[in-house]
């Protein structure tokens, strides 16, 4: 297999080091990532500047762009042929819920769905362990089966493993939903030594009441595995069929 990795963490991230050597003895392994941290990226290609790409290692390339940007380098460019598969992380932290939006991890996964190779996303929740290997090991009992069964047409994998001491510790594997997150204190207004305004985007996670056992957030709490196939249709069906039948727009 040829397998293209990539992260939104930066080409040095121990979760990015640790995937390539828990994936190595799978196949050939082709390292793109963008040469700094470029966390909640989102899906944000470069078009207004070129790209630069140094080959830090071989088959380890840093790309001074996002992580799409290191995922259309990788597919057309720098992986030589297109890849069998394609991972991106380990991320630094759980990509679940909304979150999933601005993840830089997740939408060099759909990039790699939209270029038509199967591909995962595999992000570590953030706690006191930071293991990295336990999620390194997690992904390898999934990529034999991603190889073996493809995935589902304009589909990729959202795979979060607790943060737990050992791999041993996890308890199983649960196929989950995106639950629901919202944020308290989004926006912090502050004062720089001049005296001038500046603002600080963050927040404090709060999950919300109405996420149930099948969610990423509940299975990952509870110490479970969570894998959510995410499609690149975001098209609200339900939504669709109601609207077409109650609102008669007309120009």
């Amino acid at each position: 297999m040829l397998i293209l990795l990539t992260n939104d963490d930066g080409i040095w991230a121990k979760g990015l080091k640790v995937l390539e050597q828990s994936l190595s003895s799978f196949g050939t392994c082709c390292v793109v990532a963008p040469d700094r941290e470029k966390s909640a990226a989102s899906h944000s290609v470069t078009l207004h500047r070129p790209l630069r790409v140094e080959e830090v290692a071989p088959n380890r390339f840093a790309v001074d762009g996002t992580p799409t940007d290191c995922v259309i380098l990788g597919v057309h460019k720098l992986a030589g042929k297109k890849p069998d598969l394609l991972v991106s992380g380990i991320n630094d932290g759980g990509n679940m819920g909304d979150d999933v939006s601005y993840s830089g991890t997740v939408s060099a996964a759909i990039e790699g769905t939209i270029l038509g190779v199967p591909s995962i996303a595999v992000s570590l929740a953030r706690g006191e362990h930071r293991n990295f290997e336990t999620a390194g090991e997690v992904i390898k009992k999934i990529v034999p089966l991603v190889a073996e069964n493809g995935l589902p047409k304009d589909a990729l994998l959202n795979v979060n493993v607790p943060d737990v001491e050992s791999f041993e510790e996890l308890k199983g594997v649960r196929w989950t939903r995106l639950g629901k997150l919202s944020y308290v204190d989004t926006l912090a207004e502050m004062k720089d030594p001049r005296g001038k305004t500046y603002y600080w985007v963050g927040g404090t996670p709060v999950r919300e009441d109405e996420n149930g056992a099948d969610t990423d957030l509940v299975a990952v709490e509870e110490g479970y595995v969570s894998i959510t196939p995410i499609r690149l249709d975001l098209t609200h069906n339900r939504a669709l069929r109601e609207l077409r039948e109650r609102w008669k727009v007309s120009l």
